[in-house]
């Protein structure tokens, strides 16, 4: 017997798929609230494609008082980059949102569109993980540097501003997190 193709459904996956068989003992709220969880989701990457287009292309939005108005129109106000690798190793890696460095200061800013909290030690890693990057090929370090950190959520702004001991211990982290995981993988092999 042939089996159906379902060429409409290659690269998808469904809500109630068989990798994610934790449904089958949801009840009625449990399985809404997951849903409606991975809808916020589905949203929020949406906004964020949207997001890099219009500051890609100078674009800013009406007003500065909703969170994605203030965070396009601050990224285009800063020159920033948006959606920008930062690169570390296999292991450790990430996109920072929207990201600008010139000498003596780096900024980044990050959209967040869901209702649970932000924690700036996320943007902490970015800028940790700009400095492993780039400070061994252009000297950059967070010595010579003003880190300034942004997170727009809620129709608000929180900023940050961590010192270079706090971005030197939160790279020190990686460089130790980074070789725990090689170390475990030469065992593996």
């Amino acid at each position: 017997m042939p089996l159906n193709k379902h060429y409409d459904l290659i690269g998808k996956h469904a809500f109630l798929s068989p990798s994610k068989y934790h449904w089958l003992n949801y009840d009625k709220p449990t399985l809404f609230q997951s849903y409606d969880n991975a809808m916020a989701a589905a949203r929020g990457t949406k906004l964020h494609a949207m997001a890099k287009d219009l500051i890609d292309e100078h674009i800013k939005l009406r007003g500065n008082s909703t969170t994605l108005a203030a965070y396009v129109n601050d990224a285009i106000g800063y020159g920033m980059t948006p959606e920008q690798p930062l690169f570390f190793s296999e292991n450790c890696f990430g996109t920072a949102d929207a990201i600008l460095y010139k000498p003596g200061i780096l900024r980044i800013h990050d959209l967040k569109t869901g209702a649970t909290p932000a924690h700036m030690e996320q943007l902490e890693i970015y800028a940790a993980l700009f400095f492993s990057e780039y400070e061994r090929i252009f000297g950059v370090n967070p010595g010579n540097t003003k880190v300034e950190l942004a997170i727009y959520q809620n129709d608000d702004v929180i900023d940050g501003h961590p010192d270079r001991e706090r971005i030197e211990e939160v790279m020190y982290k990686i460089r130790e997190k980074d070789s725990w995981l090689e170390e475990m993988k030469g065992e593996v092999d």
